[in-house]
């Protein structure tokens, strides 16, 4: 029997196994990405997606739904899907890296009033050839990609700590006795182009 767990209101939010987390973030809601999510579980039977929807008005057929979770219980939630699928925040995306689990992305379109400006879809361009990232193009994409759920691969897990080499070099950077010098002639250098620092 699977294993569940349950939020403080007795909601249950994930069982041990197969599950897919949907994740928008929590500043804008995108409903676009839900409703799609939502509509291929309803016509696949599926009731192993939660869904974190921020603040929406739309509601969730099939989705185990909610608005926000507390960073422990989502954390938790991360840890226990075997896929994940967001919008293209970069928050979500290192956290699939780090964790080693398929992500798909579906990047919010400021034209279309999903949010301030076009980075997510800048952020698609630079993850398309990343692997364990799959980049859903738009929303019939990302129900193929939702159909090959069982066949995408993760990246390789992605250290959360940085490269020893990196670490020296920077501290090597900080500790110069110089740095007040090569500061003070790159804002000369700065203040003749009207850059600033």
């Amino acid at each position: 029997m699977a294993a569940t767990r349950q939020s403080s209101q007795g909601h249950h939010l994930f069982r041990a196994g197969h599950v897919i987390l949907l994740s928008v973030g929590t500043q804008l809601p995108f409903d676009r990405l839900v409703k799609a999510v939502d509509e291929w579980a309803v016509q696949c039977g599926r009731r192993d997606i939660f869904a974190q929807i921020g603040p929406s008005d739309y509601q969730a057929q099939a989705l185990n739904s909610f608005a926000f979770l507390d960073q422990a219980a989502f954390a938790a939630l991360q840890a226990e899907a075997s896929l994940m699928v967001s919008h293209a925040g970069m928050g979500s995306i290192i956290t699939a890296l780090e964790l080693g689990k398929p992500i798909i992305i579906l990047a919010r379109d400021h034209r279309r009033g999903e949010h301030r400006n076009g980075h997510q879809i800048a952020t698609l361009k630079q993850f398309r050839s990343y692997p364990g990232v799959f980049i859903a193009d738009d929303e019939e994409h990302l129900v193929a990609l939702l159909d090959r759920a069982d066949s995408l691969a993760a990246s390789p897990q992605l250290s959360t700590k940085a490269p020893r080499e990196f670490l020296q070099k920077l501290e090597e950077f900080v500790e110069q006795p110089d740095r007040p010098r090569r500061l003070s002639r790159l804002r000369t250098l700065l203040g003749r182009s009207g850059g600033q620092i």
